[in-house]
């Protein structure tokens, strides 16, 4: 396993643009009661240098790893997403909830089914299920059943991320971690997100979702890092 003092010495100053444009982010906080094409770009900027965070390992590293590649495919659609999303108001929401369900689907091909860890998904469908069961009172129209396929969804993406870590039999890799971390952090941005809209509004809501949706994006980018060792894991598996 790489030590994470070594991947902290390689991907840091890859890194670095994320973390810059991630500032500009919030020190800027632009209002959402004016969208624009500028704050659509300041929001989606951070996910852009996740986009370069992954070309500049190599296109020859990208052709190696699939899972490098389906993860910067749903890096791209996140970003759609977050465009989408600036709009919302203006009934664009179901188009940005679209892009982050395919972000899903890759994301979970991406992490693999291997190990399978029923015991991660049996508590990831109770989580799940407790999550719709709150929401569902205040859903109506497409949305009681658009959230739900979403909940399916993002809740399936963090099983998959979470079974690889089984630290109780030292099976896992700080890449398999980071994605765990990750998937976590953007189920926490999503139902923040969910509750403040459909439910009751959430104090700081804003700075909360976009806090660990970053995070979430950033952890997840950074397990493709070592994705050659997880593939190997998950073939033995």
């Amino acid at each position: 396993m790489v030590s994470p003092v070594t991947v902290v010495k390689s991907e840091g100053p890859k890194l670095v643009p994320f973390f810059k444009a991630t500032c500009v982010y919030f020190v800027l906080w632009l209002p959402t009661s004016s969208p624009s094409w500028f704050s659509a770009l300041i929001k989606c900027l951070p996910i852009f240098c996740l986009w370069v965070f992954l070309l500049a390992h190599g296109i020859s590293f990208l052709g190696a790893h699939a899972s490098a590649r389906k993860i910067l495919a749903g890096l791209i659609f996140s970003a759609l997403g977050d465009a989408f999303l600036i709009w919302q108001e203006q009934g664009y929401f179901s188009h940005g909830l679209l892009m982050f369900a395919i972000t899903h689907i890759l994301y979970s091909s991406a992490f693999g089914m291997k190990p399978l860890n029923p015991r991660a998904g049996l508590v990831i469908a109770a989580v799940s299920g407790l999550s719709y069961a709150m929401l569902y009172p205040y859903l109506s129209g497409p949305f009681t059943y658009l959230v739900a396929v979403y909940i399916a969804l993002i809740g399936f993406m963090g099983w998959r991320a979470m079974a690889g870590v089984q630290l109780a039999n030292d099976l896992w890799t700080w890449t398999q971690l980071s994605a765990c971390l990750g998937a976590v952090l953007f189920m926490v941005s999503d139902l923040t997100i969910a509750v403040n809209k459909f439910c009751f509004p959430v104090p700081h809501s804003r700075a909360i979702i976009m806090a660990t949706y970053y995070a979430a994006q950033m952890l997840i980018a950074l397990s493709a890092v070592e994705c050659q060792d997880a593939d190997a894991y998950r073939k033995r598996g």
